[in-house]
């Protein structure tokens, strides 16, 4: 589809931005103009967002000149990283913005189209304010589109969705968090009072097909097993820089404290020759460890961190510096790995193996994130495992190859959830619940049986010798109904979500109580008063262990510790 189909207005704006739209956002408008499902599967920085978003731009352009635009959420946005859904609300921000104004100068004034942002991170205020003027374009995450969709309000203002994005569909595909989403997906399309378009974004997967089906879901899969969707799939055409970094002492079966040294010089060097360089590593605490060694030698000003243990605004201020250029490192985990907008970066360094094709490929990615840019990235293995695994997966790159997808059949407990919250706010027939659940491609073979015994457990509770305290659902035996007993809402809504719950301690500045972050609970409780820890970058001088809270002053330049994280 050519750009002269869109709006004169949003023309007008997309080439004060572009020189001309990419190919694949020329086969996605196509597509997504025509409300059909669509899978756009394309390296980073190929336009993918805009390939979904402007259509949907478009369609509220043209309802607000006309004074049919609804005081109603139109589109939904799904993004698996809350960092990912802040960043896309910025985004999407300055175009409405821009456009409006084209639109007050051609004398044709636009009403306010709004893009809000529900996530966990999202205050109180925010979110009663949404509740009473949706937004027409909403941003969220899995777990808060499944809260949504369990509470009352939230169900009024999705009444009205007609396009669904899922961005980074393949982050979630192979894991119990993608199958909970799938049904919430097919809640919302049973919730909306008109067909729902749905839209993938995803990084180069194999099989395609897979991460097709489970977009479109089960309903839309035809009789030879494709979906019923266009999949626009540029493939891994990028020419990416890549090349293993290796320490001039032999790689040992324990990484040696010499080895640690060269492996942080060499970043280190590599960095002065680069504007912006991002380091990745497998976790939180090798975060601390390298920001803190890198800004020993680099300056305190020159290095960030970032991971998923800091507070949201200390996590917005490192992604901000580091979009301006204002720092010449950020270390990150996973935080970083989908398609935040930091700016330009120059290089990308990998600390220890990523054991993954698809996360090394997307870690790479976010150097050269421009059209027509070329990805710089540099391995550096620790041991002599990680060597194997490093040249394995350089090689599989060179050769085009990719992980392969395996979708989780039907996981029970994301299903218990997901019955609960549909009959937390209102009645259904088992059979219709069944057919509801197994239209998410996760489930299509899910056994009646399995379903009868979930159901029963919910209904009769875990343990006979409880009686009905650990009962959620009235179960009428005679009609074959199903309703939620008075805890089920509370129940739903507080144990959503397939991510593991973690018992962190909150870290508090005083004497302004500046919320810092989260350490484990473990490392809190082992704390004493006086204690220094390093955290984002900064050390910290413990002053009081509290229930649940480590209060904490500026260390001042104190030698840290470093504080770990159990994983998952």
């Amino acid at each position: 589809m050519a750009l002269s189909h869109f709006h004169p207005l949003v023309q007008e704006w997309f080439k004060s931005q572009f020189l001309k739209p990419t190919d694949v956002q020329i086969e996605g408008w196509s597509a997504i103009t025509e409300r059909r499902h669509t899978l756009i599967a394309a390296p980073t920085g190929s336009g993918k967002t805009l390939a979904a978003f402007l259509t949907c731009i478009d369609s509220l352009v043209r309802q607000g000149l006309t004074g049919e635009l609804p005081d109603s959420t139109q589109v939904v946005y799904v993004s698996p990283l809350k960092a990912l859904s802040n960043d896309i609300q910025k985004n999407l921000s300055t175009p409405l913005e821009e456009i409006a104004e084209l639109a007050e100068i051609a004398g044709t004034p636009l009403p306010e189209i709004r893009a809000g942002v529900r996530t966990g991170d999202t205050r109180t205020s925010e979110r009663v304010k949404m509740a009473k003027r949706p937004p027409h374009i909403l941003i969220t995450t899995p777990e808060s589109l499944y809260i949504l969709l369990t509470s009352r309000s939230g169900r009024q203002s999705l009444s009205g969705v007609q396009t669904l994005i899922l961005d980074e569909i393949h982050a979630v595909a192979d894991d119990k968090r993608g199958s909970h989403l799938s049904l919430s997906v097919e809640r919302l399309c049973a919730l909306a009072e008109n067909p729902v378009v749905r839209i993938g974004l995803s990084a180069t997967q194999r099989p395609i097909d897979e991460v097709g089906r489970l977009l479109v879901g089960n309903e839309f899969i035809t009789p030879d097993g494709k979906p019923d969707c266009l999949i626009v799939n540029t493939g891994q055409a990028r020419t990416i820089d890549l090349a293993i970094e290796l320490p001039r002492r032999e790689l040992g079966p324990v990484t040696s404290h010499e080895t640690w040294d060269e492996v942080v010089n060499s970043i280190t060097e590599l960095a002065q020759t680069h504007r912006t360089t991002l380091v990745f590593v497998n976790t939180r605490r090798l975060v601390e460890r390298v920001s803190h060694q890198l800004a020993a030698r680099l300056g305190e000003e020159a290095v960030v961190a970032h991971h998923g243990s800091l507070s949201r605004t200390t996590r917005l201020a490192a992604e901000q510096k580091l979009k301006k250029g204002r720092v010449k490192v950020c270390v990150a985990t996973a935080s970083l790995e989908l398609g935040i907008d930091i700016g330009v970066v120059d290089l990308v360094c990998q600390v220890g193996s990523p054991r993954s094709i698809g996360v090394l490929l997307q870690r790479i990615g976010r150097s050269g994130h421009q059209v027509e840019g070329t990805p710089k990235g540099r391995l550096f293995p620790l041991t002599r495992d990680e060597l194997a695994e490093c040249i394995a997966l350089v090689r599989a790159i060179n050769h085009g190859n990719l992980d392969t997808l395996n979708i989780p059949p039907w996981p029970v407990d994301v299903l218990a959830q997901q019955i609960v919250a549909l009959c937390a706010q209102e009645e259904w027939t088992e059979g219709e619940l069944f057919a509801l659940c197994k239209k998410a491609y996760p489930y299509r073979e899910l056994p009646r049986e399995k379903f009868d015994d979930v159901v029963k457990v919910l209904s009769e509770g875990f343990a006979p010798s409880n009686g009905r305290r650990g009962a959620y659902l009235h179960r009428d035996g005679i009609n074959l109904k199903l309703k939620g007993r008075r805890g089920a809402p509370l129940a739903a809504m507080t144990s959503g979500g397939a991510i593991p719950d973690n018992a962190d301690y909150d870290v508090i500045l005083e004497p302004d109580e500046t919320f810092v972050g989260t350490v484990n609970e473990d490392f809190a409780i082992e704390s004493l008063a006086g204690d220094v820890f390093l955290l984002g970058n900064n050390a910290w001088k413990v002053r009081r262990v509290e229930n649940g809270k480590i209060r904490v002053e500026d260390a001042q330049g104190q030698p840290p510790t470093i504080p770990f994280w159990l994983g998952e």
